[in-house]
């Protein structure tokens, strides 16, 4: 099982504006669904809100301090790193960290791999973005391109 990061950024780095996605790429949108399937999502609170419902045959794992979200089936809440991390002996699937900027920043010592889409443009106005150097230590493998213009990097540990 592996801690894999992935993450779609604009030209700058960017990866939301106002709390959403600041794109809509539905090729960007049918490749997370395939790479994530089947294994755990692990997201910020703001993120859980940006999608609004759980992500479909996967577990759901949230990260927050507080306890304002409603529990649902194939959601987990948990409060700090270090207790997803726990849970990785009990799972046998991939550990997909999703966002927001904080929770990619709190991950980055514990990612073994990352997939990044680049998307084609500069988002005017963004406001959150991913941390420097997150990339820092980590080789490109094989890159694939998507439709839309679309080009996605696998990244490992050097």
């Amino acid at each position: 099982m592996a801690i894999v990061g992935i993450v779609a950024v604009d030209g700058q780095g960017a990866i939301g504006k106002g709390g959403q996605l600041p794109w809509h790429y539905s090729a960007d949108l049918k490749f997370f669904k395939e790479q994530t399937i089947n294994n755990a999502c692990v997201m910020g609170a703001r993120t859980w809100t940006s999608l609004r419902k759980p992500l479909k045959e996967r577990l759901n794992i949230i990260l927050s301090r507080s306890s304002q979200i409603e529990t649902q089936p194939s959601i987990i809440m948990l409060r700090d790193v270090d207790s997803v991390l726990s849970l990785r002996k009990y799972l046998a699937c991939d550990l997909f960290i999703i966002g927001g900027a904080q929770v990619y920043g709190s991950f980055l010592p514990h990612i073994e791999r990352w997939i990044v889409t680049e998307v084609p443009l500069t988002v005017e106005g963004a406001d959150t973005f991913m941390p420097e150097d997150y990339l820092q230590g980590f080789k490109a493998r094989t890159t694939l391109n998507l439709e839309e213009s679309l080009k996605v990097t696998f990244y490992e540990k050097a």
